[in-house]
């Protein structure tokens, strides 16, 4: 996630709410309690920060299939506990098979490209697209980067800013991930043991 503390946000992509229950809705046996290990991520960051709002940066449920009685009350009964967090999303691709949250969840669903009044040159999309006047930051491409050598290789989650379009990785504890294709002026910051280091 990333933190933007003048407007108390946080900005999360592809959470991919329900992504494990419609794999095994599908027969595949993958890992059980990813919605609760992503509320669980999400109140530690509450915890640290002052946020008001969260911004999610598209594909907040997985499926139609992501509509399963206990992924759904989960997300409900962590939101009761927390009516005051305004919530948005800003619609991606999987959310446009998914369908819009339950009304009951109080998310503003919003098409991309959502700014907010104090930053109109900051665009917040799902789809990591330039866009005319703006800087975009986006998700989508779950982007991942390599570092060391050898038997010594670890793939890591990255944030990766290129001169127009910066892209956030997946905050979901069931999603794969896709190596970025970098320039020598983008930045690149890695995530490892609950830590960002900027890549040389």
């Amino acid at each position: 996630a990333a933190w933007w503390p003048a407007e108390h946000t946080l900005l999360v992509a592809d959470a991919h709410i329900g992504k494990a229950v419609s794999f095994r809705r599908l027969g595949v046996p993958v890992p059980e309690a990813t919605t609760v290990g992503n509320l669980d991520a999400l109140d530690a960051l509450l915890a640290a920060y002052d946020a008001r709002r969260i911004v999610f940066l598209g594909d907040l449920l997985h499926s139609r299939q992501a509509r399963d009685a206990a992924t759904l009350d989960a997300f409900a009964a962590w939101r009761e506990q927390r009516r005051e967090l305004e919530l948005v999303l800003v619609r991606g691709n999987h959310d446009d098979r998914a369908g819009d949250p339950p009304p009951s969840w109080g998310v503003s669903c919003v098409d991309e490209p959502f700014t907010l009044p104090a930053a109109p040159q900051l665009a917040l999309c799902h789809h990591p697209e330039p866009r005319q006047g703006v800087y975009v930051l986006a998700g989508h491409l779950h982007p991942c980067t390599t570092v060391g050598r050898g038997i010594d290789r670890l793939r890591l989650p990255c944030f990766h800013f290129g001169a127009r379009v910066g892209v956030l990785p997946a905050f979901g504890a069931f999603t794969g991930m896709h190596p970025i294709e970098r320039t020598p002026a983008d930045r690149v910051f890695v995530v490892a043991d609950n830590a960002v280091h900027e890549l040389p």
